[in-house]
């Protein structure tokens, strides 16, 4: 037992001695002072600090969009702000893979509570292919309808009513 003790005793101060003559006398990386020549530099040359910005940027949620409906109706026909939303939603959930987009249908109050929860959920379905033929992966739409239970306006003017036919947009992180 004595010799392997003595043994791994040598060969552990020859593996520390051969590495300091290999790294410090061969290779010469050992404490040598470096000399380094500093310019002066100009404000025009650091044209804006990069220590201060993160390395990978952000990419922001795009805020709730809101559709609205002709009274009785539930077909989409795609905007200008539905395509902006669109592709930015489309590139949020690219980067955000557990988030997913959530369209739900409201109704005004006119109808029974059966009619206007089944048209909620067709104008839903309405956005829901619009976005799914733009390319928009099916996986990533919640579709849900509110019918007339969850009201912005007032249902008894024509403003209020046509205020609550609507579908929001929203992206959800889950």
């Amino acid at each position: 037992m004595r010799i392997l003790i003595i043994g791994f005793i040598t060969f552990f101060a020859w593996s520390t001695l051969s590495t300091y003559i290999y790294v410090c006398k061969i290779k010469g990386l050992c404490d040598e002072p470096v000399s380094m020549q500093i310019s002066e530099v100009s404000n025009d040359t650091i044209a804006k600090d990069t220590i201060q910005e993160p390395l990978v940027q952000e990419t922001v949620k795009p805020k709730d969009l809101i559709v609205y409906f002709e009274f009785d109706k539930f077909d989409f026909s795609s905007t200008i702000a539905a395509d902006k939303y669109f592709d930015e939603s489309k590139y949020y959930l690219k980067k955000n893979i557990h988030a997913k987009i959530s369209i739900t249908g409201h109704t005004d109050a006119i109808g029974t509570k059966e009619y206007n929860q089944a048209l909620g959920f067709r104008r839903a379905q309405s956005v829901q292919q619009s976005f799914k033929e733009k390319g928009m992966n099916a996986d990533k739409i919640i579709i849900a309808s509110k019918g007339e239970n969850e009201p912005v306006d007032d249902n008894n003017t024509d403003t209020g009513r046509a205020n609550n036919r609507r579908t929001v947009i929203t992206i959800k992180n889950q």
